[in-house]
Parts: C-alpha cells; sequence; structure tokens
C-alpha cells in the first residue's frame, strides 16, 4: 500500500514508522526543515520537506498514487485542506484526519474529503486500524534497538479461538499477550478471560512473525 502522511510530528512519525514496518511504501511531509532532517536515517520512509496544502507538493509526493493519505499536523485547517485536495482533486481512495479541536469535529466528514476522522485523544492502534481498514493481524510497531516487535491480532466470528480461554491458545515461544482490546477499553489478560469476536489482542515478542500469530489465533 503506498500511504502519504502530512505532519511528521509524534503521531506522524509514530504513523510512519508502524506502516513501513508493516511493509507499505510511506511518504512523510513536514514544512519543517530541521524536524525531517533529525528523523533522516532513523525512520524508513521516504521524506519529503513541504506544505501539504499545496497541490503542487502533494503531487510531487506521490498522491496520484498513494491508496492512504493521513493527515495529522497541529492545524485543523491544514488537515482539512489536505484532505480536501486529496480526496477531490487526486483521488485518494482513503483518507484520515486528525482532529485537533474537538469544536472542530462537525467539519471532518465526506463534505471535506475525510473518510476517517480520528480525535487527537484516539490510541494509535485504533487510529492505524481505523485509517486502513485493517481488520485482521497488523504488526503495529518495530523498536528495532530493543529486538521487540508488538503486533496485533483481531479475533473474528470465524476465529477458531472465539469463545476459547486465553490460556489455552498456544503462543510462539517469547510471546505474550500485553493487552486485551474489548469495546474500545483495554483490560489486563488473565488466562481465564475467553475471547470474543472483536477483541483487539496486543502481543510482544522478541521472535515472533505476523504469520505465527495469525496460526495461533485465527
Amino acid at each position: 500500500m503506498n500511504v502519504l502522511i502530512a505532519g511528521a510530528g509524534r503521531l506522524g512519525t509514530q504513523i510512519a514508522q508502524v506502516l513501513s514496518a508493516a511493509r507499505n511504501d510511506v511518504t512523510l511531509i513536514d514544512t519543517d526543515d530541521a524536524r525531517l532532517a533529525e528523523l533522516e536515517g532513523r525512520v524508513p520512509v521516504r521524506l519529503v520537506a513541504g506544505d501539504a496544502c499545496e497541490p503542487a507538493l502533494l503531487e510531487h509526493s506521490g498522491v496520484l498514487t498513494a491508496d492512504l493519505v493521513i493527515a495529522t499536523t497541529g492545524e485543523d485547517e491544514d488537515n482539512l485542506v489536505i484532505s480536501l485536495l486529496a480526496k477531490r482533486q487526486f483521488a485518494v481512495p482513503r483518507v484520515a484526519a486528525r482532529v485537533n479541536d474537538a469544536d472542530n469535529a462537525w467539519l471532518f466528514d465526506e463534505r471535506w474529503g475525510v473518510d476517517v476522522a480520528v480525535p487527537s485523544a484516539t490510541p494509535l492502534i485504533s487510529l492505524i486500524e481505523e485509517a486502513t481498514g485493517a481488520t485482521d493481524t497488523v504488526a503495529l510497531l518495530r523498536l528495532s534497538k530493543a529486538g521487540v516487535e508488538v503486533v496485533e491480532t483481531v479475533i473474528t466470528e470465524q476465529s477458531r479461538t472465539a469463545g476459547r480461554a486465553l490460556g489455552d491458545v498456544v503462543l510462539p515461544p517469547g510471546t505474550v499477550v500485553a493487552t486485551i482490546v474489548r469495546d474500545g477499553q483495554p483490560t489486563v489478560p488473565e488466562p481465564t478471560e475467553r475471547l470474543r469476536p472483536g477483541d483487539a489482542l496486543l502481543l510482544v515478542s522478541h521472535t515472533v512473525t505476523e504469520n505465527e500469530i495469525h496460526a495461533a489465533f485465527q
């Protein structure tokens, strides 16, 4: 998937890291040259300096082939303009935008080209799930220095572990379930906890692969 992210702040950078780790082609745009210089070599994405509110800059950044545009700047006005350009001028299939001020949330809809409006308090995991439309196992983050990978898998009606106790699931070696997110709320995973469709599990491991997690739960 080709992803274009506008805004290289903390949130935009985290999303870029996550989606890049999940083997997507990511371009990160920001007006701050110094910020981009800090990220050079640290984030395995294409870095572009400039204003994403400018159509020419978006086109130069690859918006014509983008599957997903995410506007994560700190200004709602900019996020709306970026979303509108992405959807109306460049026909990007999926556009997500961060809402910094809750009073502006009513603006973030299809009229401005926004498919997914994400309040600023939304957890990173939920934002990526909403933005990408992911419904299965997604590699969320690789902490390369620590050699740790965080992987999410979602239990569905078809999952063979639906209805089973967590303690009955055989996990890959060196893997632990960090939390279960149910109805938007994280819970402490207990071995007796029965998995339900809709549960999102976050697992941490030094060696696990997505396929191994998928095999264990799906």
